[in-house]
């Protein structure tokens, strides 16, 4: 099969390796149908070190079931599915709670390397979602988010428990902001601020639900937001992972607030002392999204054309063309390109 890999940074190439096997009975073979290039993506790719072997990439794919171990009861050969960008047995304590990237199964994990022909499916029971739809519906592009992006944007604002009335700030004009504001707008948000100053993309944002848009960056972005909403928004969602974006959250959250992250940050030291937050009783919250959680919350409204989502994708590549998307998405040319296989 044909798969991409990262052999540093800038460095991406496709290449013929082996197909992957049924290693454990719970395990799926799946054919990729649609995959993706993602943000997170791009901190590998701008900052890697050189490799003499490269490492597998991609994490976001949706597409039909080969063959399964023989334990798989969920899903069968032709089926169309959705897998979430982390494998699970989806029946442990934290699965059961809905913070499924925190399963305690030896096998689980997170994907690398669904920018590929095939894909092993650890634990597919827990991973996979069976799609009432064909593999050449043109729903798949919105199907595909259920993959990721949806599912963390949807995440962000349930952290932040996101209400009827709620003024929330979405700092980010990549694809999990974009859909931080269409979810926050689904859970009741009354006026949503979107920071950021691509101009398709904060187009794409008011579309979504968003009622302002701040192009203004650090202080200057700081104090347009606090001059708008009268001292601050009282939810803040952060789908950047960068220390300035931080810095604009803790800037710009109203006391009392929260600060929900679901951008991978990109740090480790930021400030949560006396004057950035204890002060002001903020609460800092966010992580990885448990996506498996949410996919069949979100699914009927994408089949059913209430909602969107895959409009995030400005860009359709084949496999042999994603160097050219993680330029242009590198280069801010593309907001999310799709893969079609």
């Amino acid at each position: 099969m044909r798969a991409t890999f990262l052999y540093g940074a800038g460095d991406v190439r496709v290449e013929t390796i082996a197909d992957p096997a049924v290693q454990q009975p719970t395990d799926a073979i799946v054919r990729v149908v649609r995959a993706c290039v993602c943000g997170t993506d791009l901190h590998p790719y701008r900052s890697a070190p050189a490799s003499a072997h490269g490492r597998q990439m991609g994490h976001e794919f949706l597409g039909t079931v080969e063959r399964t171990g023989t334990d798989v009861a969920g899903v069968r050969a032709g089926d169309l599915v959705v897998a979430s960008f982390s494998y699970q047995d989806n029946t442990c304590e934290f699965c059961r709670a809905g913070v499924q990237t925190a399963c305690v199964h030896p096998q689980s994990g997170f994907f690398g390397g669904a920018q590929a022909e095939l894909v092993r499916v650890p634990l597919a029971d827990g991973t996979l979602v069976k799609l009432p739809v064909d593999a050449d519906s043109e729903l798949l592009p919105s199907l595909l988010t259920l993959a990721d992006v949806y599912g963390t944007g949807y995440h962000a604002a349930k952290r932040a428990n996101v209400g009827a009335g709620d003024t929330v700030a979405v700092i980010g004009d990549g694809a999990v902001g974009l859909l931080a504001v269409l979810s926050a707008r689904q859970l009741g948000a009354e006026r949503i601020i979107l920071m950021g100053r691509h101009r398709a993309r904060t187009d794409l944002g008011r579309e979504y639900g968003a009622t302002d848009v701040v192009a203004e960056r650090g202080e200057e972005g700081i104090a347009e937001v606090r001059d708008r909403t009268g001292g601050g928004a009282l939810k803040v969602l952060e789908a950047v992972g960068h220390r300035p974006a931080y810095d604009q959250a803790v800037g710009i959250v109203r006391p009392g607030g929260v600060i929900s992250r679901v951008g991978v940050p990109q740090y480790e030291e930021a400030p949560i002392g006396f004057a950035s937050l204890f002060a002001r009783n903020i609460t800092l919250n966010g992580g990885p999204a448990p996506v498996r959680a949410y996919i069949d919350r979100l699914l009927p409204a994408v089949l059913d054309g209430t909602v969107n989502p895959g409009k995030v994708f400005d860009r359709t590549v084949s496999l042999d063309e994603v160097p050219d998307a993680y330029r242009g998405m590198d280069d801010r040319a593309v907001l999310k390109a799709l893969i079609a296989f």
